[in-house]
């Protein structure tokens, strides 16, 4: 795998745009580079939507978001067009960009062991350094992460949970779980 310090490797893939699209084509600007492994999967979908929803902040900082899997063009269009994604989707079905930066290989699944993309970003400098490597990415909070590194801050030291999500959640399972087996809790009394 490419590790920070590197020089990022170069490539040249068809982008959801009609047009091929590599490092060079980003002179002077950082470059967020993630892999991901399949297009319209609920992991997938949230990472995109994330880093699409945050272009804005993320071109404010000098910086590009570039998606990559092995989708065709075609599919990385329809997968834009349904959920209005932003981000540029790059395919590269012979894993060349993909073996390049080591983001394809084992990895564990549903506890077996698979082979195939391994979820990870790249933070390339304009002098195309690789300036942080995230693998193993879990998707919850991850764009926001990559936009503190790439704003020059520090990541989070943990990925924070989606807007009310977690809580909601796990306020939702704990009550359940105390009523399972139970009978109904009788109501308080009425204070007097």
């Amino acid at each position: 795998m490419v590790n920070a310090g590197d020089r990022a490797p170069d490539f040249s893939l068809d982008s959801d745009g009609g047009k091929k699209v590599g490092l060079a084509d980003f002179q002077g600007k950082t470059v967020v580079l993630y892999f991901y492994p399949k297009d319209d999967t609920p992991g997938c979908t949230r990472e995109a939507q994330a880093f699409s929803a945050a272009l804005d902040a993320f071109a404010e900082a000098g910086a590009v978001v570039l998606g990559v899997s092995r989708d065709s063009v075609d599919r990385h269009r329809k997968f834009r067009d349904k959920y209005d994604l932003g981000v540029t989707l790059l395919s590269d079905p012979d894993l060349v960009a993909h073996n390049a930066y080591g983001a394809y290989g084992e990895k564990t699944m549903y506890g077996k062991k698979v082979t195939g993309a391994i979820r990870s970003t790249f933070i390339i400098g304009p002098d195309r350094e690789v300036k942080h490597v995230f693998s193993g990415v879990k998707v919850d909070g991850h764009a926001d992460a990559v936009l503190a590194l790439v704003r020059g801050g520090g990541a989070p030291a943990a990925p924070p949970a989606p807007a009310g999500r977690a809580a909601t959640k796990s306020a939702a399972k704990a009550p359940a779980k105390k009523a399972a087996g139970k009978a109904p809790a009788k109501p308080a009394a009425k204070p007097r």
